[in-house]
């Protein structure tokens, strides 16, 4: 049995409390928000974000940061990643020396265009940083349907911790070195998948979601590549994988407000429906500015950020991607 610190109750952090609990571990939950922790205790039971998924009689709910860091043997970071920074600076005081953070949020940060893993590095330099990510929907999660995941760390030792820790019969877990490749694939696809939910919303079909997928993802391995990550970590779980689950499926935060911003409303009362974090909107500038950085194209990423930004109508948007020059599909081959 391990003692783990899950840092954050939203639906995600519920879900694999639900897990590792049933996995015959310790879990003591976290949260800044003393109602939610009160709703927790009382409830045993996320009834506004992940209704239906009850948490074991074992589980500590806390809003004591230290009583759920100190003497843990993994620490889970499962906050919206706008609030990675500002919670990694609070763990930097109570976390000890080599103690493991797992990261399971999804984001780049827009001022700095650094990953989650890295804002923990510099926030938290004593930790030993890994992330868990994957096509992995916390509503599917925690009702025990088979999910597959990849853990990424600099260390084989630590992945290979937490895959022992996470896996079980319905959720495998692999393990992988490129956390830069998976950090990548798993932020990026969020921004694609509000323009499969905007095309959604327009009225398209299948053969325009194929088509955002299939390029989306070729703009995320162009970019995460330049960046040092590697190419078939892209087309695994946290690349292709996830990107296939956000852009099909209604549990998708990112598809959802997608959907309602290709139907006309703001992106403003597009998160404001959804009600809860929308990580793509948060990504979408980062990523264009990784773009920018590298000098890589990324004609979907532009057009999200001019729809979501600047005013854009979404159906104009997707007739200047259909329109733009013509392109070979496959670029580094010369024809016989």
């Amino acid at each position: 049995m391990a003692k783990i610190g899950m840092i954050g109750a939203g639906s995600w952090g519920t879900a694999l409390t639900w897990l590792l609990t049933n996995n015959g571990h310790q879990v003591t939950v976290w949260s800044a928000l003393a109602d939610e922790i009160t709703m927790l205790q009382e409830k045993h039971e996320q009834t506004s974000k992940l209704p239906g998924v009850i948490l074991d009689d074992s589980v500590v709910f806390t809003t004591d940061l230290k009583a759920a860091v100190e003497g843990m043997d993994l620490l889970v970071l499962a906050v919206p990643s706008p609030f990675t920074r500002s919670t990694a600076h609070q763990l930097k005081d109570v976390v000890a020396q080599g103690q493991i953070i797992v990261n399971v949020a999804k984001g780049v940060e827009e001022n700095t265009l650094m990953t989650l893993s890295q804002i923990i590095e510099e926030e938290v330099p004593q930790a030993e940083v890994a992330v868990l990510s994957g096509p992995s929907h916390a509503e599917e999660v925690g009702k025990g349907i088979p999910t597959t995941i990849v853990v990424g760390s600099k260390k084989k030792e630590i992945a290979e911790k937490i895959q022992g820790i996470f896996m079980n019969p319905v959720f495998r877990v692999y393990t992988s070195p490129d956390v830069l490749g998976i950090e990548l694939g798993a932020a990026l696809k969020n921004v694609v998948a509000l323009a499969a939910g905007v095309a959604d919303g327009l009225g398209y079909g299948d053969n325009t979601k194929a088509a955002l997928i299939t390029r989306g993802i070729t703009e995320i391995a162009r970019l995460g590549t330049a960046m040092g990550g590697r190419r078939e970590t892209f087309f695994g779980l946290s690349g292709i994988g996830d990107l296939i689950v956000t852009c099909a499926s209604m549990h998708s935060r990112n598809r959802r407000a997608g959907i309602l911003i290709g139907k006309g409303y703001t992106m403003e009362e597009a998160m404001n429906e959804v009600k809860m974090v929308v990580e793509g909107v948060y990504s979408a500038k980062a990523a264009l500015g990784l773009a920018r950085k590298y000098e890589i194209s990324m004609p979907i990423i532009e057009q999200v950020n001019l729809v979501l930004f600047g005013g854009k109508p979404a159906k104009e948007a997707v007739a200047d991607l259909m329109l733009r020059d013509k392109k070979v599909e496959i670029s580094d081959t010369e024809w016989e």
